[in-house]
């Protein structure tokens, strides 16, 4: 097990780019099974989810050449679908959450799947009834064999269908996607999450040959095609990254330019920081966040206390709440946090009590932040990174304290964030793995 020791009350200044976005990876990697040619995949995150699944695929009997860090290409022309029901499938796919989503390639072109139990982050439940009811609805038969871990998914023949999500879940949507893409006839899906990992994925399978309308809204009609091609692909900047390095400037009174930022695939995030009174400038595609002594959090109009709360998308990710509660700790006034997806995401805040931070937490969806202006600094403990986006939410809050921190558990954050430690020292960071 690796930690990271953290010397924090150091400024941060210089540029650096995101990586490729973790959460599109997951999917578009995932669709190369749905073609017997080449896909070549760039701006991929050399992180541990994403390497995890390419090594799964490889093992399935994928084609990998992969002659960059960010750049892969794919052949998935003779895979070998018994490996599914292996031991070592069972094992490997258990460790990611991502693996759920080659059920939808593998049902569309090889009408069977099998999908583990639910890994990655331990944040509350994180269902899989939209994936199975919706392949029930497109003909799909599942049986749960308990001994093995398995959900046994097999359809003789895919059927368009309508459809209405019950929750506009943004793997859900992905996997259903590319499952209706091959099946026959029309399929309408309402309450489609279209995050920009979705609209992503949409375009890809639209280049591949698939016949999708409705992209970018939460109704997606896909009309299935007997084939699908080849095709090139390069994924968005990671928004997630974008807005913890957003956070990390704020917190740690830096100068930071982040390029290449992907700006108009943001959405409201920027504005979520400026409600926190943090200086985002926009610069072409780079956003630049000033040095700032003093940030000061925003009231609604008639003077009450700021929520914030996630919401599909356009409305904001969950992702970054925890990001932003961190921040919010070191302004001047309070805002109240609402994690409505996860109901176990907020308890990393017991950490940041220790070191000094005024927090409530008030149950396991809410947490009032009470800013304390700088005027008594975080101060270093040792602690254990819960899951990927506390992990970072602790790095930066260990960056901005003083003393020394020490971080363990530090594979949650290597799963999500990419050399995090290399390119924040190359900023100025005093951050050591151990």
């Amino acid at each position: 097990m690796h930690s990271f020791e953290v010397t924090g009350g150091n400024k941060l200044k210089g540029e650096i780019i995101p990586q490729g976005a973790k959460n599109e990876a997951l999917q578009v990697i995932s669709a190369v099974l749905l073609t017997p040619e080449k896909i070549t995949i760039s701006n991929i995150p050399d992180i541990l989810d994403v390497n995890l699944l390419i090594e799964l695929l490889g093992e399935m009997g994928v084609r990998i050449d992969r002659w960059a860090r960010d750049t892969c290409s794919f052949q998935a022309d003779q895979v070998d679908i018994e490996f599914l029901r292996s031991e070592t499938y069972r094992r490997k796919s258990g460790r990611l959450r991502g693996s759920v989503m080659v059920a939808g390639p593998m049902l569309a072109r090889f009408r069977k799947a099998f999908v583990p139990k639910p890994g990655g982050d331990k944040i509350g439940r994180r269902r899989l009834d939209t994936h199975i009811i919706g392949f029930e609805r497109l003909g799909a038969q599942f049986t749960y064999h308990a001994d093995e871990g398995l959900f046994h998914l097999e359809a003789p023949r895919l059927k368009g269908t309508n459809m209405l999500l019950d929750e506009p879940s943004v793997t859900g949507t992905a996997n259903l996607v590319m499952a209706a893409s091959m099946a026959e006839g029309k399929t309408t899906i309402y309450n489609a999450a279209c995050e920009p990992y979705v609209q992503q994925l949409c375009k890809m399978l639209t280049r591949m040959g698939a016949r999708i309308t409705g992209v970018g809204s939460n109704l997606l009609t896909i009309e299935g095609v007997d084939y699908l091609g080849g095709t090139e692909h390069r994924m968005l900047p990671d928004m997630i990254e974008i807005g913890s390095f957003i956070g990390l400037a704020a917190m740690t009174q830096s100068e930071i330019t982040i390029k290449q930022a992907g700006v108009q695939h943001l959405g409201m995030i920027p504005d979520k920081f400026r409600q926190l009174g943090i200086g985002v400038e926009i610069r072409g595609d780079d956003i630049h966040i000033p040095e700032q002594e003093l940030y000061e959090i925003q009231t609604f109009l008639d003077g009450s206390v700021l929520t914030i709360y996630d919401n599909p998308w356009p409305g904001f990710t969950p992702d970054l709440l925890s990001i932003v509660l961190v921040v919010a700790t070191q302004a001047r006034g309070s805002v109240l946090i609402h994690q409505k997806m996860f109901e176990s995401r907020l308890f990393f805040v017991d950490k940041l009590i220790d070191m000094g931070a005024q927090i409530i937490l008030c149950d396991p969806h809410r947490a009032a932040v009470i800013g304390m202006a700088r005027e008594q600094k975080l101060r270093g403990i040792t602690m254990s990174s819960p899951d990927i986006r506390a992990g970072v939410a602790l790095l930066i809050a260990a960056l901005s304290a003083e003393g020394r921190s020490v971080i363990q558990n530090i594979e949650q954050i290597d799963r999500g964030y990419q050399q995090i430690d290399e390119r924040l020292r190359r900023l100025g960071a005093q951050i050591k793995r151990v």
